[in-house]
């Protein structure tokens, strides 16, 4: 699972205003869309619905309706190809970005519709959410969140209400049924083309959107690479190693931290090798102190989490050692500080690893990190025992030659959707893609302002050569951040 959310928190910049487009809206709008309000930004949007099957090969069978939102472009004469994201998880919202991502993309918006479509199965179209996905419910105690068996008890019964909701055919939520309702959409918006933006699960969508309807496509931006045929529980695995052997191997290299920390490696597997543990923990939410039996499994969680920003990352040497020490504050409150910008669709998230990704779990070829092992997968197999799956056209796990100019982003330090999946999609979309390694950063290079900017002149270029040549030179040096250290003793001592 693309454990945490396609956008990680934004840094607040300017956004340019939409007064030059609101005015004219309500004369403007075709008849189907509506002036609505979004979270996150400031003026009003235009907001419409395109009724679906269910399932396409049921005729008179249960409809959904596909709720999407579009941010009008401020020029006047704007082009005709509009910008379209492609929201991760699986499972999230892409209308809940519609705030951080219209600021992100600005300068796109000066002449260009930015288009927000809420995949089937999240947000507001048919959405399976889980009662844990609702973020404005009281903390759960520690115990609840960390213990696997009754993470286990509560999918269960998600499933079992998931499937008494009228749309709650759970073989239905497929990438392939998904992008041909963006297609209804693009439809029903009258364009004949479109610009998309995918990162993390949403990279495999557009693959899948531009592999269905490559005529349909005008430029594509692929940030951290999930391609259909990367089993994820198994590539997690190890991904998640070899990002975590980079922070003990960046520490090794600082001089500050490994005079600090000159046993790392020796330290977490000192941590691993006590576990299970149970001790007395301040929840990093509540500020409450509760007794726990901390897990192997529990423990890679923690780690996992922080492993996606670099600057997070930066954390873990003091918060490794502390934990083996038996000071786990620390590393709980790293894992909780990422954070995210709305909760994924838990139905919709298996429903589609479920389908796509386990029936290839057996003849994965990613050997398992030596730490993380199989654990992660383990929880997939028990889980997608009992869920009811759809079946991806053989197509779906196909690379055919990109149809488009087509930028493929990486983050050398992205525990989840490093390079060596980027490089491999790049490789198989021939001479219209383009790869682009960023040192040292994570998951989500787009969170690079000159990589944004690097994006908006890829999609303004006037031609295929001109795009595949934007310069994106700005983020070759960038640095990793040193290892951060504590202000004071470290707290949280176990008991």
């Amino acid at each position: 699972m693309l454990s945490r959310p396609l956008t990680l928190p934004v840094a607040r910049i300017a956004m340019l205003l939409f007064a030059g487009a609101a005015a004219g809206m309500a004369t403007a709008a075709p008849p189907a869309l509506q002036p609505c309000r979004l979270k996150g930004v400031e003026h009003e949007a235009l907001c419409g619905s395109v009724a679906r099957a269910l399932d396409p090969a049921a005729s008179g069978g249960a409809r959904i309706q596909l709720q999407f939102a579009v941010l009008p472009a401020l020029a006047r004469n704007k082009a005709a190809d509009p910008v379209f994201f492609f929201a991760g998880g699986p499972g999230q919202s892409a209308i809940d970005l519609a705030g951080p991502l219209s600021r992100r993309f600005a300068r796109l918006a000066n002449r260009r519709d930015l288009v927000f479509v809420d995949q089937r199965g999240t947000g507001r179209s048919a959405p399976l959410k889980c009662p844990d996905d609702d973020e404005r419910q009281p903390p759960r105690p520690l115990a609840e969140l960390l213990d696997e068996t009754r993470q286990l008890q509560r999918l269960e019964a998600c499933r079992q209400a998931l499937q008494a909701l009228p749309h709650g055919d759970l073989r239905q939520y497929t990438t392939t049924l998904a992008m041909a309702d963006i297609d209804a959409v693009r439809e029903q918006l009258g364009v004949a083309r479109i610009n998309a933006i995918g990162a993390s699960y949403g990279t495999r969508a557009a693959l899948e959107y531009q592999r269905q309807f490559p005529q349909r496509v005008r430029r594509v931006v692929l940030d951290g690479v999930a391609p259909p045929d990367m089993v994820l529980p198994a590539a997690f695995s190890t991904d998640n190693q070899a990002a975590l052997e980079a922070v003990f191997a960046a520490c090794e290299a600082e001089p500050g931290c490994s005079r600090r920390h000159p046993a790392l490696r020796a330290s977490w597997q000192r941590l691993l090798a006590g576990l299970p543990r149970t001790l007395t923990l301040q929840h990093p939410v509540t500020g409450q102190e509760e007794r726990v039996t901390l897990t192997r499994s529990m423990v890679l969680g923690t780690v996992r989490g922080p492993l996606y920003s670099p600057a997070l990352a930066s954390g873990l040497p003091a918060a490794i050692t502390a934990a083996a020490d038996g000071r786990f504050t620390p590393l709980l409150g790293l894992s909780n500080a990422l954070g995210g910008t709305g909760a994924l669709a838990t139905g919709m998230h298996f429903s589609v690893v479920c389908a796509e990704d386990l029936p290839r779990l057996d003849d994965a070829t990613d050997a398992p990190g030596a730490d993380f092992g199989t654990s992660f997968a383990q929880l997939y197999r028990q889980v997608c025992a009992h869920w009811p799956r759809g079946t991806p056209p053989a197509g779906f796990y196909t690379l055919p030659p990109a149809p488009a100019p087509t930028l493929v982003l990486s983050g050398s330090a992205d525990p989840v959707t490093p390079p060596r999946h980027g490089a491999r999609v790049a490789q198989a979309l021939g001479a219209r893609a383009r790869h682009v390694l960023v040192p040292n950063a994570g998951h989500g290079t787009l969170q690079l302002a000159c990589l944004r900017d690097a994006v908006q002149r890829f999609i303004d270029a006037p031609d295929d050569a001109a795009a595949l040549g934007t310069d994106t030179t700005c983020a070759a040096k960038l640095p990793r951040p040193p290892a951060v250290e504590p202000p004071g003793p470290a707290s949280g001592a176990a008991r």
